[in-house]
């Protein structure tokens, strides 16, 4: 399950830079049409995929067309607003955004629970094509004014390097770190990361312009980035597990649970467009990331049985609040801190920072969930007198979390109690988790307050 995610996100974290650069050298609409093609014709291969293995393959080729469409998208409404109306302009966006956002995880979860799983995919080859025709009828062509190459080698060596610790990362909870497998993926994706930096450095075209982080607001906008998609990516990868395998919940149900959160992002986004306008950056981006810890915290009270509308429904809408405030100022503040030469390669950054620390969260913090998982699970079995090969089982199984099947041959009483183990040991890891996504939020407001300066306020209304 974690490569089906990971594989994804994965090729669009490592091509997502090359893919803002692409659209700056051969036309921002052209290549944002391209991304679609490419993402419709692997949601297919998706669809109609045998096994497992031709899934992930499916799902890598997938990224690839998100690494060309979601860059391309933000950068063609960069480069057609000035600076005065492209705050408001980019919280329509990610209202639009949202809006979508919404509908996809209740529309995919009433596919999977009354259809199949395949037409979570199959779904997507409508959209595709009224999304193109409506690109080639309405969206103008832009690039940048400056003439440059792909940097070809920059892109496969961060695409070797993000795969390589991922894949370490991920793979050390069933094969162990001294596994040689594990140990020389994390030293080959290491080594690749650094001489893709050494590169970079060099490169009279690259996909990373080192010079951009001269700005301190666009470093300072992506460091925060960095940390608060790290804590959004676990969340939003462990929540679905607890309300399906812990709380029950159906996939439509699980999918309808962060409606809430997605609607007050939908509604208060173009508002929040125009908070830098108004206030400056600061403000909304330190206030933003603080509500977002506060809405991890309140996820963290809940237990086993609980009621949806005392427990999960106060933290989805403190989360969707602080995301609210805080995403189209970020957006904002990303795509002012450059030239409009360097939109498209500027939002690619932003992306790629939010999608690397998604998947290098995913990787690092799911080690972090297995283990406290395993930790209460084993501390919960050692009351019980299992036999010891029923009580290996279970431990040979942890990295399932919740899923954990509870051996067949126990007796009706011995498997509930195991089963009520599993799913408070689960719980007990989710908050270890969340307690590090409030941390991580936290430091994200702390960035704010460090490094992004007050953006002047316009006087126009």
């Amino acid at each position: 399950m974690q490569w089906v995610v990971e594989a994804y996100g994965l090729f669009l974290s490592a091509l997502i830079l090359a893919g803002g650069s692409l659209g700056d050298l051969f036309g921002r609409r052209v290549v944002f049409v391209a991304g679609i093609a490419i993402f419709a014709l692997a949601s297919a291969a998706c669809g109609l995929s045998a096994n497992i293995t031709q899934l992930i393959a499916a799902r890598s080729v997938q990224g690839v067309g998100a690494a060309l469409l979601v860059p391309g998208s933000l950068a063609i409404i960069s480069a057609s607003f000035d600076q005065k109306h492209r705050g408001q302009a980019i919280g329509t966006w990610s209202g639009a955004t949202a809006m979508t956002t919404a509908a996809g995880p209740v529309l995919g979860g009433w596919l999977v629970e009354h259809a199949s799983w395949r037409w979570a995919f199959f779904i997507n080859l409508p959209i595709a094509a009224a999304v193109i025709v409506i690109s080639l009828w309405h969206v103008p062509e832009s690039r940048g004014r400056t003439t440059g190459r792909v940097d070809w080698l920059g892109a496969m060596l961060v695409t070797a390097g993000l795969g390589g610790v991922v894949y370490g990362f991920i793979e050390s909870t069933t094969h162990g770190w001294r596994d040689p497998f594990v140990a020389g993926s994390l030293l080959l994706g290491a080594a690749s990361l650094a001489l893709f930096l050494m590169i970079e450095r060099k490169e009279t075209s690259p996909m990373l312009p080192l010079a951009l982080f001269a700005s301190r607001n666009f470093a300072g906008a992506n460091l925060m980035t960095l940390f608060l998609y790290a804590a959004i990516g676990v969340f939003f990868f462990l929540f679905p597990l607890n309300l399906i395998q812990v709380q029950h919940y159906s996939a439509t149900a699980a999918g309808a649970a962060m409606l809430p959160m997605i609607l007050l992002v939908f509604l208060l986004s173009r508002w929040s467009g125009g908070l830098v306008t108004r206030y400056g950056a600061r403000r909304p981006l330190i206030i933003g990331p603080l509500i977002v810890s506060a809405g991890f915290a309140l996820f963290a009270v809940p237990g086993v049985n609980t009621y949806y509308w005392t427990s999960f429904f106060p933290a989805v809408i403190a989360l969707g609040l602080g995301l609210a405030v805080t995403v189209a100022p970020l957006t904002t503040v990303v795509m002012n801190s450059v030239d409009a030469d360097h939109v498209g390669t500027a939002s690619g950054i932003n992306n790629a920072v939010s999608r690397v620390a998604g998947v290098l969260a995913i990787a690092i913090l799911g080690i972090v969930m297995v283990s406290a998982f395993g930790a209460r699970l084993n501390a919960s079995l050692s009351e019980l007198s299992l036999p010891a090969e029923v009580h290996n089982e279970i431990q040979a199984n942890q990295t399932k979390l919740a899923g954990l099947p509870v051996p067949a041959d126990l007796d009706t009483m011995t498997g509930n109690v195991i089963r009520e183990s599993v799913r408070k040991a689960f719980v007990f890891g989710f908050r270890v988790v969340l307690s590090i996504c409030v941390g991580l939020s936290l430091a994200s407001a702390a960035v704010t307050a460090r490094m992004i300066r007050a953006v002047p306020r316009s006087t126009s209304r």
